[in-house]
């Protein structure tokens, strides 16, 4: 009888790499459609509705997109962090940390309004960095566990900052447990009329392709990836692993600092508890899925923003929950890692005469 077996892969087919994001989230659409048909609507006009939802017309695209800028952000993020085995999971908190130098730094009065987008950006990057700087300095020092370090720095961001929305930094003009709203001049300005399209989304793209540049281009990254593929032989070669791993935490941070800049300064103009509905952790899903491809994490996020933009026009056209967005989302991850045993394995069929 013929048996299937694993075999190792010396290297992985680029098109190979293109095919196996897009089967993982074809083979999440079909497992789904058993959940549309379960409800008791139409499978295909469900998933029309969805993507209607998203890209059907010139505002729903750009609410889309808009969606799909902290996403990229985070998304960045975790796979730089990811490339050197710095497994952050501290996105959310990081992103936490950005809004809030964000919205300090656009409510100061007596700044020159030309500075304030400038400032804002630069002191959610470092605050970002700032706070991924903590875990990483644990785990380069105290070889504490990276996993677990970073997810429970982001309870303590998220209370610290409920903390301070409690408390002094409460907005009085409201009462609510928000901060006050930044100075309107500090907000970041719209580049298409009548939309949200906001200057943090053109940052988002440009940080997608700096990252990509820092990746394939320069000797940081070089040593990034090396650390991430074997630290032992990266010592040996002379590259210095502690060195490139805080480095990487810092510029994750900052890149999930961003996030938090962008949402502040381009929609919501103060902090609030609802700031973020985990973006930070969805960075992961979207990172995995784009194979850690700083690229790749540009229409990964679009995917992930179209499910969760369209959705509840799917809902309101077919009585489809909107909690199926959150499902999809979970099992594009777990298509993902299916997928990626076939990139490092094929498989073989093995005759009874060769077994």
């Amino acid at each position: 009888m013929m048996r299937l077996h694993l075999e190792p892969r010396q290297s992985t087919p680029p098109w190979l790499n293109l095919l196996l994001p897009l089967a993982a989230v074809t083979v999440t659409l079909v497992l789904c459609s058993g959940l549309i048909a379960a409800a008791g609507a139409d499978i295909i006009p469900a998933y029309g509705a969805l993507f209607a939802g998203a890209f059907g017309s010139t505002f729903n695209t750009v609410e889309t997109v808009v969606k799909a800028a902290p996403l990229v952000l985070t998304g960045l993020a975790v796979a730089v962090a990811f490339r050197a085995k710095f497994w952050n999971i501290g996105a959310e908190g990081q992103l936490l940390a950005g809004a809030m130098a964000a919205a300090f730094i656009g409510g100061l009065e007596g700044l020159p309004v030309w500075t304030l987008a400038p400032l804002m950006i630069l002191g959610g990057a470092i605050a970002g960095g700032m706070w991924a700087s903590v875990p990483a300095t644990l785990k380069v020092r105290y070889q504490v566990d990276d996993v677990v370090a970073t997810l429970m720095l982001n309870f303590v961001m998220f209370f610290a900052m409920m903390a301070l929305l409690d408390g002094p930094w409460k907005d009085p003009l409201s009462g609510y447990p928000d901060s006050p709203d930044i100075r309107l001049d500090a907000e970041f300005p719209i580049l298409m009329e009548r939309t949200r399209l906001h200057l943090g989304v053109a940052l988002a793209l440009v940080c997608a392709v700096l990252i990509w540049l820092l990746m394939t281009r320069t000797t940081l990254g070089f040593a990034i990836r090396a650390v991430g593929e074997n630290a032992r032989a990266a010592a040996h070669a002379g590259i210095p692993v502690n060195r490139v791993v805080f480095t990487t935490a810092l510029i994750s941070g900052g890149l999930a600092g961003l996030a938090g800049v962008g949402e502040v300064a381009g929609l919501h103009f103060q902090v609030m508890a609802s700031l973020s509905p985990g973006y930070g952790y969805t960075g992961i899903v979207i990172a995995m899925l784009a194979r850690l491809n700083p690229l790749g994490v540009v229409p990964a996020a679009l995917f992930f923003a179209a499910i969760a933009t369209g959705a509840e026009t799917m809902s309101r056209k077919t009585g489809v929950p909107v909690f199926l967005a959150d499902i999809i989302q979970g099992a594009s991850l777990i298509c993902m890692l299916v997928a990626l045993l076939f990139a490092n394995f094929r498989v073989r069929v093995q005759h009874p005469s060769t077994a």
